[in-house]
């Protein structure tokens, strides 16, 4: 079947006719760009327009399909000719009809998947079923994109798709969770305690600690070495206020201004605001917090953050003798002879496990908490 000249016959009996494009468009119930196309060999006619098509342009489908009018004699044998070319004209529309429809229902899988990464909150079981509807329809638009006839083949085939797609998409959660804080969409189990949520993913498993509080933080255990009670806890932001950050700003000299601004900007209470003084005669530092000496919430926030930072402070800064932190309406100073005259662990806090064991685990003992403030601010 040739288009081309199937499009020049048809342009010519429409001009014998003295019927314009848009005319023939309009006895046809098409556009006038259809017309056009028909005749420059862009597209073929529906097949349900080939009878009113040759009845308006007094031409036979054989002539039709031909692109030249037969004559009687080569008839029969172009008839033939043009009955296994309709044929096969046939069958690349169908299977051109089929390629847009399978095309169009990956797209539409991709799609389910994206809104579910995009839109579905990450702790929310809807982003994980969401992902799985995605993920089914896809593998659907590739099984009909199959050409192989075997039905256990396209099976395998489609299955192998389902896997390594869902795979995929469980390792670019974990990615996602380790950049950037979140809860895991594909968690199989999840738990409620009293400050955290813990979350357990095919492979992983993840802690969400002060969950739904400003000090929130997660916890990613890919080794699953940890349970409830034995996952290191603080009532601060751990990954930015815990051993692993601060250590990154230990010195041996206090006279580091850059050096002492962001070891103060990590450590608690420097998310209302500061200002710092370095005292270099006296190898003291003066920080002056935004916020009143009354601030503190249930659990005793502001004592436990001076206490922290004040430890902290004289174990990263070796040569700091004294602190002074001053809030809008009161001032504490504390000296680091008496840290050490009243805490005995102090000099045991030179690394990060006995850093937890002796100071973070203890931001959680109430006795040692109310002792240690009054002892250090209030004697």
């Amino acid at each position: 079947m040739d288009q081309k000249k199937i499009g020049e016959f048809l342009c010519a009996c429409r001009k014998k006719k003295k019927i314009t494009q848009t005319e023939l468009a309009e006895k046809l119930g098409v556009t006038n760009k259809s017309i056009s196309n028909w005749e420059n060999a862009r597209c073929m006619p529906d097949l349900s327009l080939f009878k009113p098509l040759c009845e308006i342009l007094d031409i036979s489908v054989n002539d039709l399909l031909s692109g030249e009018k037969i004559d009687k004699e080569e008839y029969v044998k172009k008839s033939e000719e043009n009955i296994f070319s309709a044929i096969d004209y046939s069958r690349k529309i169908l299977m051109s009809h089929e390629k847009k429809i399978n095309s169009m229902i990956l797209f539409i899988g991709l799609i389910i998947i994206i809104g579910a990464f995009a839109i579905a909150p990450t702790d929310s079981s809807w982003g994980s079923i969401y992902s799985i509807v995605g993920v089914s329809v896809f593998t659907y638009g590739s099984f009909r994109f199959f050409r192989t006839k075997r039905l256990h083949k396209r099976v395998f085939l489609s299955a192998i798709i389902f896997s390594v797609f869902l795979a995929f998409l469980i390792i670019l959660d974990f990615i996602s969770v380790l950049n950037y804080h979140v809860a895991p969409r594909f968690s199989l189990l999840k738990s409620t305690g009293s400050d955290m949520i813990v979350y357990e993913a095919p492979f992983y498993k993840v802690y969400r600690i002060n969950y739904d509080t400003k000090n929130e933080y997660y916890i990613v255990d890919a080794k699953k070495e940890y349970t409830e009670d034995t996952i290191p806890k603080s009532p601060f932001k751990r990954d930015r206020s815990g051993f692993a950050s601060i250590v990154r700003y230990k010195n041996r000299y206090i006279g580091n201004n850059s050096n002492t601004g962001n070891l103060i900007n990590t450590l608690p209470l420097a998310e209302h605001g500061y200002t710092f003084e370095i005292d270099a005669t006296h190898e003291g530092l003066i920080i002056n917090y935004h916020l009143t000496s009354w601030y503190q919430d249930t659990d005793d926030y502001f004592k436990k953050a001076l206490i922290y930072n004040t430890i902290s402070m004289f174990t990263m800064i070796g040569n700091l003798k004294y602190i002074t932190f001053n809030t809008s309406n009161i001032s504490y100073r504390v000296e680091k002879s008496k840290v050490e005259s009243i805490y005995p662990d102090f000099e045991k806090i030179e690394d990060e496990k006995n850093f937890d064991k002796y100071l973070e685990d203890k931001m959680y003992d109430e006795q040692f908490l109310e002792e240690m403030f009054n002892k250090l601010f209030l004697e």
